[in-house]
């Protein structure tokens, strides 16, 4: 731990440059440069190594840190808990394993179960095992396609990229797993370029639901077994579902015979005014992934929630040794993830976290459609509680997307004036071309407008 708690963490730096090898990034400019190195945070800020504040607007840059940073009473529980017990494989319980699981389902009214592993990739892995199981066990092994859609992301393992709506996560990386099929994506701003130009509102959202119900019948819907959505895309453009949207998908699941699975990594546990983004719509689900928020990233903790109906197809017949769920998590069984959850859903509860992203929200979402009025760059805005994206175009008639590059000037600015801001990158190719904003749910009014003014000032300073 020497150099960890001084003043000059250079040699932490170097040695950072040396031996870690960072997400999601290219490392030929740590030749000469350095990386990023968060050194401490504390509400919805943090510090750098060089001492520089910033307001984090993602939450830990990818959606997580839904209380904010520096909660002793989650860190506090998550010791208590590691000392009494650290860890079991989930073959067998644990107090706070059960206790989180009773609590959360009293959220969930229509889930009863929850299987515990450490990632939001793994939960959507349990599910796809899950649903290629039941087909299997009921179907004579016909029904294992999963659809999924264009634009959404369900993790970064084979199976889950398998399932992956962003072309550029999945090139270079396959062959990938068969029987995971696209249907299209539901962005209304778009809709011109699936050919439905024409249609809006409602019309817009049974028409992109009907194409999921073209893609059954083009694969047979005696092959399908489930269909895997975000109930608000993220990482692909932060689309929220067109009204009518969700009442078809519903409608065609049922039809069909089709599990829903709603993968709720990203909107889970508040961010969008609800305890959960699906909530919002009236969806029954059949499986419900979550991870990120869950412990707002104190502990690794994610969370596959069926109903009991799923649960008992994997328990008709004990005489059969293959009839249970043959699947294992090894740091599912870790403690310290429920605890953590349990403290982290407690903060939430008690300091009226779920209302204060909704009105938040409301502000963020104002404070957007401020800057669409200023900045003709500025296409579309979108989004639910503190959870919103900026598209920008280079023409809003045209909707022709601004390159990737003019994305990264906007963020280095935002940085530039304090505030690290998200953007889609390396996902969907030719358009990405949307500023993300997640900030934790205990931002105030002057944390929004900070971030709004310092959006406004780097748009100006990239495009005039």
């Amino acid at each position: 731990m020497d150099g960890y708690t001084d003043n000059d963490i250079s040699h932490v730096v170097e040695a950072d440059k040396a031996h870690v090898w960072h997400h999601l990034v290219q490392h030929k400019p740590f030749e000469t440069g350095e990386p990023r190195i968060i050194v401490e945070g504390k509400g919805i800020r943090v510090w750098d190594q060089h001492g520089r504040e910033f307001i984090d607007a993602v939450s830990g840059a990818v959606w997580t840190v839904n209380v904010g940073y520096g909660r002793e009473t989650i860190a506090d529980a998550v010791r208590e808990q590691l000392v009494k017990m650290n860890y079991f494989a989930g073959a067998a319980g644990t107090i706070p394993g059960a206790i989180f699981a009773e609590k959360l389902i009293e959220k969930m009214p229509g889930m009863s179960r929850v299987y515990y592993c450490n990632s939001g990739s793994e939960a959507n892995e349990k599910a796809f095992k899950m649903v290629r199981q039941i087909a299997h066990k009921r179907y004579g092994g016909k029904k294992t396609k999963i659809l999924y859609r264009d634009r959404d992301y369900h993790g970064g393992t084979i199976g889950t990229m398998s399932a992956g709506g962003q072309d550029e996560r999945v090139m270079q990386y396959g062959p990938l797993t068969p029987d995971f099929v696209r249907v299209p994506h539901c962005m209304e701003y778009r809709a011109a370029d699936q050919g439905w130009g024409d249609l809006s509102g409602e019309e817009y959202g049974r028409r992109a639901a009907d194409a999921i119900e073209e893609v059954i019948l083009r694969e047979g819907p005696d092959t399908v077994g489930a269909l895997c959505l975000e109930p608000i895309t993220a990482g692909g453009g932060v689309i929220t579902p067109p009204p009518g949207y969700w009442d078809r998908v519903q409608e065609i699941c049922r039809k069909y015979d089709v599990l829903l699975h709603i993968d709720e990594v990203v909107c889970g546990m508040g961010r969008t005014g609800k305890w959960f983004g699906y909530q919002h719509y009236g969806i029954e689900p059949d499986f419900v992934t979550m991870a990120k928020g869950v412990a707002s990233g104190y502990a690794a903790i994610a969370c596959c929630v069926t109903t009991e109906k799923v649960f008992d197809l994997f328990k008709s017949d004990p005489s059969d040794p293959l009839d249970h769920f043959r699947d294992i998590s090894t740091f599912g069984g870790c403690t310290g993830g429920p605890a953590a959850a349990l403290e982290n859903m407690r903060i939430i509860e008690d300091e009226g976290l779920v209302e204060n992203a909704e009105k938040m929200g409301e502000r963020l979402m104002a404070n957007l459609k401020a800057l669409e009025a200023k900045h003709e760059v500025i296409g579309d805005v979108r989004g639910l509680g503190l959870f919103q994206g900026l598209e920008l175009v280079r023409d809003r008639g045209t909707k022709e997307p601004v390159s990737e590059a003019d994305i990264g000037k906007v963020v280095a600015g935002c940085a530039e004036r304090g505030v690290i801001i998200g953007a889609s990158n390396r996902s969907v190719p030719g358009l990405n071309n949307v500023l993300c904003f997640s900030p934790a749910l205990i931002a105030t009014p002057a944390d929004i407008d900070a971030i709004t003014e310092a959006v406004d000032g780097a748009l100006t300073a990239v495009f005039g």
